[in-house]
């Protein structure tokens, strides 16, 4: 079973599937990287979304997009700019960080990925968490953090809330079906 399908086992996704097709080319030309195929595997089957209304999963975007709003590019500027003011002090690193932000939390938690190696399958999880002001450091991709992350197996908690630690039962929703039931006049979260 591949770590995709564990993480499906405990937060299926949306009933409409993933998002809508990527231009993967596109998107890694514009930033000069591949992205990692946990990622894109993720994005084709989710696609961009939140997990208990907590976590928002970023969609790809070109890295020339308008940097305002909530998207990968201006959500990146942010991470660049806070390790710029505070960087982490525990971590060992010769310079600083190649970071691409692929998620946010609803307590202002940065997840990104330390581009700076060359292949992108080994990219490790740095999580900024609002709370605490550090940065942490997780030798794995973004869906075996997430994992570990709904399965409690981190050393603690990541993120600046429980909503997922320990969360074997997480729902995810996509962007398109949580803004349609919005308009519903349905809270997809109670």
């Amino acid at each position: 079973m591949s770590i995709l399908d564990e993480l499906a086992a405990m937060m299926p996704p949306s009933s409409q599937g993933g998002g809508p097709s990527v231009s993967w080319e596109e998107h890694e030309a514009s930033w000069g990287v591949p992205f990692p195929s946990d990622y894109r595997a993720f994005i084709g089957s989710y696609g961009a979304g939140a997990i208990e209304g907590y976590l928002v999963i970023l969609e790809p975007e070109p890295w020339e997009a308008q940097r305002i709003g909530d998207g990968m590019s201006p959500e990146t500027e942010n991470a660049r700019n806070t390790w710029d003011r505070e960087p982490a002090k525990d971590l060992s690193v010769d310079s600083p960080p190649a970071l691409i932000t692929w998620g946010v939390s609803a307590s202002a938690d940065i997840l990104c990925w330390d581009a700076s190696g060359a292949v992108p399958e080994e990219w490790p999880v740095l999580v900024r968490n609002r709370g605490s002001h550090e940065w942490r450091r997780y030798e794995c991709g973004m869906v075996e953090f997430l994992r570990r992350t709904l399965q409690g197996e981190l050393d603690s908690n990541p993120l600046g809330d429980l909503a997922l630690w320990r969360n074997q039962r997480a729902k995810f929703l996509s962007r398109e079906e949580e803004e349609r039931l919005f308009g519903e006049g349905i809270d997809p979260w109670e």
